[in-house]
């Protein structure tokens, strides 16, 4: 890609997007929002007021094939991210896609082997990975200071979705990429392997619904919810690791669970263990029977976000993909690649056969669940004669 001293940034979606990214990339040096669409152009109307952005898209494709669009940002749900990210990659657009970045294996596998053959760069939204305490976290995991890992635990408690008078959206529907094991798993899960240098094995999970239906205003009838609001998984990591050869893990996720939310990764090794929560870090030693706070530096938060992890990891992300985009650079270190976003995908659908067989199932079986084919509706896979020229 050549350098550019100005990136044009377009936006697909309007809440993710309308809250964090949109706001995080006005503040990066180089960069201006210049064109943004969402399924209901009244809410893109609105945010274009908001922020000032000039253009705005009666469809999503008027943003990918805009000019002066350097990066599409894809913050819709999962079902339209497969179709979205191919028509970016056709218009040589860099890509940020919101986790998780596609709705099966099949469609992460295709979009993954363009992206490695492509002259772009390609991204998936894993934001908590430039969170000070989690970088830090990772720098003492390597370096040994709690040995050999034997276990990994990651546990996120909210009650956003359990009052059931909430609204029905594209979030209580599996056919549109919504349910806590997309949504936070996928997080959860590019965490353990970005934290150890890991890849999983094998996982055996329970997904549940506990709200089974909600009120649909646009039918004015109760409808059903088809995707899960708890999920808890078991996995192990694959042999062969430097530091979590053989380790277990444990997430436990869930929306309807009431109490003070919580969001914590930690990780037990032979000599010690480290727990990240929000913006802070701990360590402990074995025998010593207490966490102790490790120090790091608080990460910069831009204008009109509200505070926490999310916010301040892509106040970072955010500037690293535009200084990378104006150097002509194709990758930003650390960041999740299209390669990562795969290996997720495939612990996801594994978790999907898991509950629904009731067996621990391998996450390297080339099959989808059923749940998976139906949520997707196909198993997209492209083959690379669609983009010889690259």
């Amino acid at each position: 890609m050549a350098k550019k001293d100005v990136i044009g940034v377009g936006v697909i979606g309007t809440g993710f997007a309308r809250t964090t990214q949109i706001p995080a990339f006005r503040a990066c040096e180089g960069a201006r929002v210049v064109a943004i669409a969402s399924g209901h152009v009244e809410n893109a109307e609105a945010a274009a007021r908001e922020f000032d952005i000039p253009f705005v898209g009666r469809d999503w494709r008027e943003v990918v094939w805009r000019p002066e669009v350097d990066l599409v940002c894809i913050t819709t749900p999962p079902v339209t991210h497969c179709d979205m990210t191919f028509a970016a990659f056709k218009s040589r657009k860099a890509v940020l896609c919101e986790k998780p970045m596609m709705m099966s294996q099949g469609e992460s596998a295709s979009v993954a082997r363009v992206a490695k053959h492509g002259r772009v760069l390609a991204l998936v939204d894993h934001e908590l990975r430039f969170v000070p305490a989690r970088q830090r976290m990772r720098e003492l995991i390597a370096s040994g200071e709690i040995g050999r890992v034997w276990h990994a635990k990651v546990t996120f408690r909210a009650d956003s979705r359990a009052a059931s008078d909430r609204a029905w959206d594209w979030w209580s529907d599996a056919k549109s990429g919504g349910g806590v094991l997309g949504a936070i798993g996928s997080h959860a899960v590019d965490a353990l392997h970005w934290l150890t240098g890991a890849e999983f094995d094998t996982v055996s999970a329970r997904l549940s619904t506990h709200v089974a239906k909600r009120p649909d205003g646009r039918a004015g009838k109760m409808r059903v919810v088809t995707s899960d609001d708890e999920a808890n998984l078991l996995l192990t990591f694959k042999r062969g690791g430097r530091v979590a050869s053989g380790a277990t893990a444990t997430l436990s996720l869930s929306m309807v669970e009431a109490g003070e939310p919580v969001h914590r990764v930690e990780v037990f090794g032979e000599r010690g263990a480290l727990k990240v929560e929000g913006l802070k870090l701990w360590r402990a030693g074995v025998g010593g029977g207490r966490w102790e706070s490790v120090e790091v530096e608080p990460a910069p938060l831009a204008d009109g976000m509200r505070d926490g992890e999310w916010s301040r990891g892509f106040t970072v992300f955010s500037q690293k993909i535009i200084d990378a985009l104006r150097d002509g650079k194709t990758r930003v270190e650390g960041a999740a690649t299209f390669n990562d976003g795969h290996l997720t995908q495939l612990v996801l659908d594994a978790a999907r056969r898991s509950s629904e067989s009731g067996c621990e199932v391998g996450t390297d079986k080339n099959q989808p669940s059923k749940s998976s084919t139906a949520r997707s509706g196909r198993r997209r896979e492209v083959g690379m004669d669609e983009y010889q020229g690259w």
